[in-house]
């Protein structure tokens, strides 16, 4: 499910093995090491380059293995990271994270908002010479929603969205009830359940990729474990790789329907674990990119390659109001709230660029419609760090639960960063508001998504990064037992503002985001989580590296516009 790859992203395992919402990897080598973060210690493996002269070539790193490069099985960064590389849905996104022509040209949408026909392109082919057509389409989405596909992803993001998805999913239906049909080869009929203002961007996903079905069923159970077990519709192909690999390289596809928009040659991956080997290998010139974790951020700030990227993932604290009755309370959990002073933690312990976070939708991620105006500014600051209100909210909490006292557990990772920051939060919330007592348990990542999961925890140090251009990315986390609600929250008034936007409302826009704006504030009001912060990407990057687009969603960074100009 969406958690798997967007909560991992927003856990530092970097964006993007959650959101869910979002799953992800361990990208410390490529990106900022942040609170949640996994790191293990690892050797690289250094040799000289091996490009030819005149060759376009980047030399990167990766946090770990690709996990799998079935569009439909991809839960994780790594995974959609090369996915995106490799392969062409019906669009992606440019520079301006806008979706542009893929292997559809155009679509049509008709007037109920609820039936989408795209125009595919006649010269887009697969690696092995056959035609990229709507049957390839048909055949991957249906296969995401197959229950006995097991996909965690395809559930998530179809259902609701792709007429009969979910009912296909819990077998309800059968799978060709899934609301899309090849009218011919190149033209693709899509049905929606309901009318989905975001559909255009959510085809540029992973999930969303097309499949050559007689390739995948020949591969049965090898389908995506190696090279020679892939096929590519996109940039580049992958090579040298196989599911266990440590390195391998992207490659220029020649066979791309837009292989002449393609400057870059070829890329070259090494598994780096470490983010201190990160730097060295980019200090002696070996990679041209490295991730610079918060311990050394005063060490590298001044460096003529330090640049810092601003991301979507937004980190919060949960609040599980199902374990402990303290929780249960809005006045203990908006003095909580209220109880941590955020700009020291994002200054000191972070110290990569992240900013204070107080709200839930990130800043410069969607604008209003209409206006224009950043969704953050008109939203504005729902809570921030205000001692004095938080005692106030502290004392009626107490006095309602007819307490002077009370005992919390914060649950958090164990990686360093993530153990300073746990530490930092339990201090300021006993320092801040007297009587309270707060334990800690720190565990491995994948220990803390089981408790997430079972909801055995109190507080739990959390995170989401968006799947689409869309406020309901983060709104829907919210909905009254929804998959990644995992705290107990219900509001009967929120269910509604949130649910409507994709039904009642789903053609009016303007009135879409008038309810995603109550929707927040109401959020806060009931004090369900404590905003922390917005995380940003610190890192080392070499002037050749050039046209590599960062983008809020889904595949980290784009390459199909990219280029390897001289680093002098």
């Amino acid at each position: 499910m969406k958690l798997k790859w967007s909560l991992l992203l927003a856990l530092g395992l970097l964006l993007s093995v959650f959101l869910v919402a979002c799953g992800g990897g361990d990208d410390s080598s490529e990106g900022t090491t942040d609170e949640t973060e996994e790191t293990t210690e690892g050797e690289s493996t250094e040799g000289e380059s091996t490009e030819a002269e005149g060759e376009k070539v980047l030399n990167l790193i990766n946090g770990d293995t690709i996990p799998s490069m079935d569009p439909s099985m991809a839960t994780d960064e790594y995974g959609f990271q090369f996915l995106g590389a490799t392969m062409e849905g019906l669009y992606r996104l440019d520079e301006n994270s806008e979706p542009v022509e893929g292997i559809a040209t155009e679509h049509s949408v008709s007037e109920d908002g609820l039936t989408w026909t795209f125009t595919l392109r006649e010269d887009a082919v697969w690696s092995n010479g056959d035609p990229v057509t709507a049957n390839d389409f048909v055949y991957a989405w249906q296969r995401a929603v197959n229950p006995d596909t097991g996909s965690e992803y395809g559930p998530y993001m179809m259902g609701g969205v792709i007429k009969n998805a979910t009912a296909v999913n819990t077998g309800e239906v059968e799978v060709e009830e899934l609301g899309v049909t090849a009218e011919d080869d190149y033209t693709l009929v899509v049905e929606l359940e309901n009318p989905t203002p975001y559909f255009e961007s959510l085809t540029t996903f992973g999930t969303f990729l097309p499949l050559n079905q007689k390739f995948v069923e020949e591969q049965g159970d090898s389908f995506a474990t190696s090279t020679d077990t892939l096929l590519s519709n996109g940039p580049f192909t992958l090579n040298n790789w196989e599911s266990t690999s440590s390195s391998w390289e992207l490659v220029k596809n020649e066979d791309y329907w837009d292989a002449e928009t393609v400057q870059l040659d070829k890329m070259t991956y090494e598994v780096v674990k470490d983010p201190q080997t990160a730097v060295d290998l980019y200090e002696s010139g070996e990679v041209d990119r490295a991730g610079v974790s918060s311990d050394l951020v005063d060490q590298y700030a001044t460096h003529e390659d330090y640049v810092v990227t601003p991301e979507t993932s937004v980190f919060y604290l949960k609040m599980n109001q199902t374990r402990n009755d303290a929780l249960a309370n809005t006045n203990i959990r908006a003095a909580i709230s209220r109880a941590f002073d955020k700009q020291s933690l994002v200054d000191v312990i972070l110290n990569n660029g992240s900013i204070v976070a107080n709200g839930l939708v990130p800043a410069d991620f969607t604008p209003i419609p209409e206006s224009g105006e950043d969704f953050r500014e008109v939203s504005g600051d729902l809570v921030t760090y205000d001692v004095e209100a938080a005692l106030e909210f502290w004392e009626k909490g107490l006095e309602e639960l007819g307490t002077d006292s009370v005992e919390i557990e914060l649950l958090g990772g164990d990686a360093e960063t993530s153990k300073v920051m746990n530490e930092y939060i339990a201090n300021q919330l006993q320092t801040n508001l007297p009587g309270l007592t707060v334990s800690l348990k720190q565990v491995p990542f994948e220990q803390r998504l089981d408790l997430d999961t079972a909801m055995d925890y109190d507080l739990q140090v959390a995170g989401w990064g968006p799947d689409y251009l869309d406020p309901n990315t983060f709104l829907n986390l919210w909905l009254t037992d929804g998959g990644n609600n995992k705290m107990g929250f219900s509001n009967s008034e929120y269910d509604e503002l949130v649910n409507a936007t994709s039904t009642d409302l789903a053609t009016d826009n303007v009135a879409r985001y008038e309810n995603f704006l109550e929707a927040e504030k109401l959020l806060f009001e009931e004090a369900a989580i404590a905003p922390i912060y917005q995380s940003a990407m610190a890192q080392l990057v070499s002037p050749k590296v050039q046209g590599v687009f960062v983008n809020p969603f889904g595949a980290t960074y784009e390459y199909k516009w990219a280029t390897a100009g001289s680093a002098e």
